[in-house]
């Protein structure tokens, strides 16, 4: 059976932003109060859209705050250099609340579904961002002709992440950065396990679930 659409009304939208609120300060983020504005504003195109192109499984937005808001913006401090690439984005998650933190940085989001990239393009269209580039493609034939100081993959498989490797595609010295859930799931990956990657375990506020990044250095 399909799950309920659930739109906040007018009442619910000042619970969502104070709920950003309480958990930016958790994480020890301080947006300002135009970028909360664009947090909140990217929630609620991706609690429309989601009505129609089915782009996350998630369907409460007070629970996007955490499982989609908060669980990306927990990896702002450890994004490095002027230039992200964020791999298998889906809805622009964990790329486009990054963006919204850091517009000091350029991010490229990519995926090879055609919906959702629709989705983060409209997305960066309304909410002003001049930071980001949608790209449309798979990340085997992917060649942009440059290099990223970070990459950052989530809810990706371990092994469909390791072409950024052999595609040279992270500069040196630069971050690969892997968000996982539990910590021994890029070790079920040989070829990643290889590779000696730090693992740093995540508290996203409001979310009772393990949160893990994964984490390698090319320096």
């Amino acid at each position: 059976m399909k799950q309920a659409v659930h739109s906040p009304d007018a009442t619910q939208w000042p619970i969502i932003e104070d709920r950003l609120s309480q958990g930016c300060a958790a994480l020890g983020l301080t947006p300002t109060p135009e970028q909360r504005v664009r947090l909140v504003a990217f929630l609620g195109l991706l609690v429309r859209w989601n009505q129609a192109y089915n782009l996350t499984a998630v369907r409460d937005p007070l629970e996007m705050v955490a499982k989609h808001l908060l669980d990306s913006l927990a990896i702002a401090p450890f994004l490095f250099g002027e230039t992200v690439l964020d791999v298998g984005t889906g809805a622009g998650l964990p790329g486009l609340p990054l963006a919204i933190l850091a517009p000091e940085r350029r991010f490229w989001l990519l995926d090879s579904n055609n919906k959702k990239v629709r989705f983060v393009r409209q997305a960066v269209l309304e909410l002003g961002l001049t930071n980001v580039e949608p790209v449309q493609s798979r990340i085997e034939t992917y060649r942009p002709g440059r290099k990223f100081s970070t990459i950052v993959s989530r809810a990706v498989a371990a092994e469909s992440v390791l072409p950024v490797l052999t595609a040279d595609l992270c500069d040196r010295p630069g971050r690969l950065l892997l968000m996982k859930g539990r910590a021994d799931e890029a070790s079920d990956d040989t070829a990643w396990a290889a590779l000696n990657p730090s693992v740093h375990r995540l508290t996203i506020p409001f979310l009772d679930a393990p949160r893990h990044l994964i984490e390698l250095r090319s320096d």
